[in-house]
């Protein structure tokens, strides 16, 4: 299989630990990371035409995907104050 970009790990570097951790105690950032792992993946295989979607679908896709890493990204900085 080929390498799907946009893995939370790639995004944010940093965070890696982090998101480890949080994953493990906090149940809806697991959901949230959990959906845009789906998500991403569903926008991979539309872009390599695995499973085709129509632009305006794909385009909708990204922004969804966009906006579930603005609030991981927003869980992640506010946590590290917490620590």
């Amino acid at each position: 299989m080929s390498h799907v970009p946009h893995i939370l790990a790639e995004e944010f570097p940093e965070f890696v630990d982090r998101i480890g951790q949080l994953k493990q105690s906090d149940a809806h950032f697991s959901r949230l990371c959990d959906e845009y792992h789906e998500l991403n993946r569903t926008i991979h295989r539309a872009e390599t035409n695995v499973e085709p979607v129509e632009d305006l679908a794909e385009v909708e896709l990204r922004k969804r995907r966009m906006a579930l890493k603005d609030e991981i990204y927003g869980i992640l900085t506010a946590s590290e104050g917490a620590q």
